[in-house]
């Protein structure tokens, strides 16, 4: 089981004060921030706004995550853990669903999709005593495999509608001569599948050769020794790429009854739009 030291949680006082007095450091970073203000100005690009915003709704974000997980971490009901863990699917699925706009109920699919195969990620790792059942593990790694079966799903969803629409005779052609749906579109799944899950591949590929993933660099910038963040990065790396293959697969199931009718033909509508 991974295990690292951390300080203890103190009352809300205590979180409020240390937290007002640890801001001096990010809002010291804020000079990079107008340092980008300024090149974009130069250069007219005119996406000012849009930086200054993204950075004040990040700020507002993380900090009302910060309070909302000390006072997940303060609890003793495991009930809270499964909350988080359910917001992170909505919010994922809700996500990945607008990047496949035009599947018929995609953002249903895509939350069902990242349920199923983190759910069933997360339930082996901790049958197998990885981690325990506490929300300072749960919490963070259900993020780490969410957020990155989120991404995967979204773009698999996309490629495997718009293939489809793209060899549309092609399938078509298929079906006439007697094939089902998973038959006409064997080819269009696995390529939507390829692309999906390239960007993780990619990723794990290179981990530690370009860039020192944040699992590991929160570590070793929180005082662990290197060879104890290489052990909780080779563990995120095996369950995002368990997460991810099982969310895609599993949307790549869901996706057929809404892309044929009944009589095994194509759905009109679903490939008309644009």
């Amino acid at each position: 089981m991974i295990d690292f030291s951390h300080p203890s949680l103190g009352s809300s006082n205590a979180m409020l004060a240390d937290y007002m007095e640890g801001m001096l450091k990010p809002l010291a970073a804020l000079s990079v921030v107008f340092m980008a203000v300024s090149l974009s100005r130069f250069q007219n690009l005119g996406i000012e706004k849009d930086m200054l915003y993204s950075v004040c709704r990040g700020f507002i974000q993380l900090s009302v995550v910060g309070f909302v997980l000390g006072f997940i971490f303060r609890q003793t009901n495991d009930i809270w853990i499964l909350v988080a863990y359910l917001f992170m699917v909505c919010v994922a699925g809700h996500t990945a669903g607008q990047r496949a706009k035009h599947v018929p109920k995609g953002k249903y699919i895509a939350g069902i999709s990242i349920l199923s195969g983190t759910s069933v990620t997360m339930s082996l790792l901790l049958l197998l005593k990885v981690f325990p059942f506490t929300p300072r593990y749960v919490i963070p790694v259900a993020g780490m495999m969410v957020g990155n079966a989120m991404t995967s799903t979204g773009v698999t969803m996309k490629r495997l509608r718009d293939d489809v629409k793209m060899q549309k005779d092609q399938v078509e052609t298929a079906l006439a001569l007697g094939a089902n749906p998973k038959q006409a579109t064997i080819l269009q799944v696995k390529r939507a599948l390829v692309i999906g899950l390239t960007p993780v591949l990619d990723s794990a590929k290179t981990v530690g050769l370009i860039s020192l993933p944040g699992a590991m660099t929160g570590m070793i910038m929180g005082g662990a020794s290197p060879l104890e963040a290489i052990q909780l990065q080779i563990v995120v790396m095996n369950m995002t790429i368990g997460a991810s293959t099982a969310s895609c697969m599993m949307s790549t199931f869901l996706c057929w009854p809404n892309f044929f009718t009944y009589a095994y033909q194509l759905e009109t509508k679903v490939f008309d739009a644009e």
